[in-house]
């Protein structure tokens, strides 16, 4: 952990070696508690009351600070020094008490947590430590005052941020809730943090609980070190793929960047003066092109030379952003969830819960046109062999120019019309009065159930506002593909018998063989409600780390990462 040594180290000897307060700050380590009830000092007194804290907390605004603007904050922040008295709350007998100590080296370490430090004036504390210390000039009660209230801006701001993240994620459209997981932040400061004796437990308790959380920390706390060295010489894009057993002039380069990503482990050997691509390289490729949702053919590539020339520190960011969408999921679930990961094209049930853990590719909407839609909800139930009522969207700009061009097109490929009833409305072929049925909105286009069907034998549904939910399909050469952005915005599963056995697992009577006859030879469109709701995520992060460690990175094909740095970069107040 990286510290400022100046005013703060000084701090630190003062009060081991003397002050009335001991304290040992190795990493970590416990702040002895406040005593209960201690009177202030004379000086200290003096800044009780609302004075000219009373005037800053109204302006909610502090110059002093990196972001100077609380208005986000100002209600709690009010809320805090009123429950005090309106007295300051970190300064001792004139001193930075134990605990300010404490939460300062945490805003000095929030890198380590995806956070930028200086949002929290990590660079600033020295001095404003050396202040308190210093006997002339003598800090005064406005000193008191600014310090006091920059200490419990920037915890409120830290605090919140390890919680929910700082940008709300309905800033860019997201369909997930943050609200419901908001702290009393004033209280939590107040009855938690103030008496605490081990302020980074207290603050800790606040963090997703999610192992996966814990192991982006740890790969971050990884790929930030390695950012700290200069990145290995770029490799040479190749005008021409290089296949396992030609020539590659770069191979020193190739070699070097392998290893630095730790795809080459150091205890290979590799010729130094080799020129042929081959042998334990190429292994070391392969395994670079699966952490990089590549194909992982071995081949020498443009797209595969590009990922291996992404600068690290773009790696340590895409490793920021998966923190900061961690702190926008729910803390508990009451039944195992559904995730699924758009840029890496992935569903995965939530590992460390009672039901078997499920993993397998899926399609998601197309990066340019139909962009599936991050939100959450709940799966109610699952319908077998069902029909597809075609978007209005698709058949508007699909189905009726096709229909036009082939009158005869609806029947061809199973589809029907239907009337606002339900009745089937002859389309074979498609006369005038249909094609202005269906331009009107009063005539729909269904397709029927069958293994053609493009909903495919399944659909499970989570009712949203977006009409987007998970279902097979009859392209399954599709699922080979590395890149799979291919859908209207619904979401197209590998294998649906299992997803349908996991999800009816508390349904004994849905056996595999159940499933499968139901699928492929039951009566069409049979809903089978769920009896208890089971919690969908669709969600979005580029980067991933699995729990053997190994970490892993996508494409930014939505372009998420870009808006949501973009934002960060602005610093407080953030978006809400």
């Amino acid at each position: 952990m990286k510290v400022h040594k100046s005013a703060l180290a000084a701090l630190i000897a003062a009060l081991c070696c003397g002050a009335t307060t001991s304290l040992a700050f190795a990493a970590g380590s416990p702040a002895p508690a406040p005593t209960p009830n201690a009177a202030p000092s004379a000086s200290a007194a003096a800044a009780q009351g609302p004075g000219d804290l009373g005037a800053l907390i109204a302006a909610s605004t502090l110059a002093d600070l990196r972001w100077p603007n609380f208005t986000d904050y100002r209600d709690d922040v009010k809320k805090f020094y009123d429950s005090g008295g309106n007295s300051i709350a970190w300064i001792q007998n004139g001193k930075a008490s134990p605990q300010a100590l404490s939460m300062i080296l945490l805003f000095q370490n929030a890198a380590s947590k995806g956070l930028n430090p200086d949002d929290y004036d990590a660079s600033r504390w020295d001095a404003r430590l050396a202040k308190l210390q210093a006997s002339v000039p003598k800090a005064s009660d406005t000193d008191f005052a600014h310090i006091d209230l920059a200490l419990t801006v920037s915890a409120m701001r830290y605090i919140s941020a390890l919680h929910v993240g700082r940008v709300n994620p309905q800033h860019f459209k997201f369909g997930l809730v943050v609200g419901p997981k908001r702290l009393d932040l004033a209280e939590l400061l107040r009855t938690q943090v103030l008496p605490a004796s081990d302020i980074a437990a207290v603050v800790a308790k606040v963090e997703p609980p999610y192992n996966g959380y814990r192991r982006a920390e740890d790969a971050l706390l990884t790929y930030s070190k390695m950012a700290s060295a200069a990145d290995a010489p770029l490799i040479p894009v190749p005008q021409k793929g290089v296949r396992p057993g030609n020539p590659f002039a770069s191979m020193a380069a190739l070699v070097a960047r392998l290893r630095q990503l730790g795809d080459l482990p150091s205890g290979i050997d590799v010729p130094a003066n080799s020129t042929v691509y081959s042998g334990a390289v190429v292994s070391a490729v392969k395994h670079f092109q699966g952490r990089h949702g590549l194909d992982t053919d071995g081949v020498l590539g443009k797209g595969t030379v590009t990922e291996l020339n992404v600068p690290l520190k773009t790696r340590v960011q895409q490793l920021q952003l998966t923190l900061e969408r961690y702190r926008w999921i729910p803390p508990d679930f009451p039944e195992p969830p559904i995730v699924v990961n758009i840029p890496e094209f992935r569903l995965r049930t939530m590992r460390r819960q009672p039901a078997n853990y499920l993993t397998m590719r899926v399609i998601v909407g197309r990066a340019m046109r139909t962009q599936t839609p991050v939100f959450a909800n709940t799966m109610k139930y699952v319908i077998f062999r069902p029909y597809w009522l075609v978007p209005t969207s698709i058949l508007r700009h699909e189905t009726i120019p096709k229909t036009l061009r082939n009158p005869n097109y609806l029947a061809d490929n199973g589809f029907e019309v239907v009337d606002r009833s339900g009745n089937i409305v002859p389309s074979s072929p498609a006369s005038d009065d249909v094609i202005d049925g269906l331009r009107s909105g009063a005539l729909s286009v269904r397709q029927k159930p069958g293994a053609k069907n493009a909903l495919g034998l399944v659909k499970f549904i989570f009712p949203n506002q977006y009409n987007v939910y998970l279902h097979s399909t009859p392209e399954q050469e599709l699922f080979s593909r590395s890149r799979r952005d291919f859908s209207h915005g619904c979401i197209r599963v590998e294998k649906p018998a299992d997803l349908a056995a996991w999800v009816l697992r508390d349904k004994p009577e849905w056996t595999m063989d159940k499933i499968q006859a139901a699928m492929k030879t039951g009566a069409d469109n049979v809903q089978v409600n769920l009896d208890k709701p089971i919690p969908v995520l669709i969600l979005y992060s580029t980067a991933v780390v699995e729990p053997d460690g190994e970490v892993r990175f996508f494409d930014d094909i939505y372009g998420y990462d870009a808006s949501l740095a973009r934002a960060l970069a602005n610093g407080y107040p953030y978006p809400n």
